[in-house]
């Protein structure tokens, strides 16, 4: 039992590293939470003009992610780790994103954080999740959209590829989370006011 809180704490404490912020402040750049939509993800630190700042966020934030998978994974028969436990493990990485420990509990919108889980869980849903967002974004040239959209669909792709039951829960309740911290795109979405992909 203590080894399974060990590991869900760890996933969330993996979870809390803002890239955002990190390659930010590596770079000398303001802090992407006092700029563009206050948001300390990718598409944010996008906003600044550095391409380079905002792909390190967007492949760090995904790495933990998916690190975090791996291990508690890697651990599972050592540990005895049950299935739940690795689903837990995801919900709690994402939720270490979105109100990370270390930076106030001020986090991004989770979508990069939420496609590297996905990748531990299973690579086909998250090849299927970021084809539909590569389709999206190109198409319409909205990040959030093409995030909500792929957002979505995880949930029927995880089901459609038969993952274990507490899988499937714990990526229908990521995709919620996901959801909900988008609630101001969607409003923005609905009255066409939503910015475009490096606006």
């Amino acid at each position: 039992m203590l080894a399974n809180l060990l590991v869900i704490l760890a996933a969330y404490l993996l979870g809390s590293l803002s890239f955002a912020v990190i390659v930010s402040k590596f770079y000398g750049m303001d802090d992407p939470r006092t700029y563009g939509s206050g948001n300390p993800g990718a598409t944010n630190v996008l906003r600044s003009g550095k391409k380079k700042a905002a792909a390190l966020t967007l492949l760090g934030d995904a790495l933990k992610g998916l690190v975090a998978v791996w291990l508690a994974l890697a651990l599972q028969d050592t540990l005895d780790l049950s299935d739940g436990t690795i689903a837990a493990v995801a919900v709690a990485a994402l939720i270490g994103h979105m109100w990370p420990v270390f930076f106030g509990f001020k986090g991004g919108k989770g979508v990069a954080t939420a496609l590297g889980v996905l990748l531990g869980l299973s690579w086909p849903v998250a090849l299927v999740c970021a084809a539909v967002w590569l389709v999206m974004a190109f198409g319409f040239k909205v990040s959030s959209l093409a995030a909500l959209v792929a957002t979505v669909i995880s949930p029927l792709a995880a089901w459609f590829f038969d993952l274990p039951g507490s899988w499937i829960l714990a990526i229908v309740i990521i995709a919620a989370l996901v959801l909900y911290r988008h609630r101001s795109n969607i409003e923005n979405l609905l009255q066409g006011k939503e910015g475009k992909i490096g606006s």
